[in-house]
């Protein structure tokens, strides 16, 4: 795989991680009970929460959700452009 697209996948999953920890944050002050043992299969899971709280907040899905999928769809393209150009 080509070295810059390497880089830019592996910031992409950086990315990703902060918005997950960022929403494990978020959700975990709002009461919901987190499962650090379970938290990669958790996950989305509270992703879910955190959509449904933010939209009853604010009327509006929160924007962490949009970062994440942002990032791993980045990753995935920089990944199969990685192995092409290889």
């Amino acid at each position: 795989m080509s070295t810059p697209f390497l880089i830019l996948a592996l910031i992409s999953v950086g990315v990703g991680i902060v918005s997950s920890i960022a929403v494990t944050n978020y959700v975990s002050k709002r009461g919901v009970k987190i499962n650090y043992f379970l938290w990669r299969i958790m996950i989305f899971k509270y992703f879910i929460d955190y959509q449904r709280l933010t939209k009853q907040e604010t009327g509006k899905v929160g924007p962490w959700s949009y970062v994440f999928i942002a990032a791993m769809v980045l990753a995935a393209i920089f990944v199969v452009a990685g192995i092409v150009i290889k």
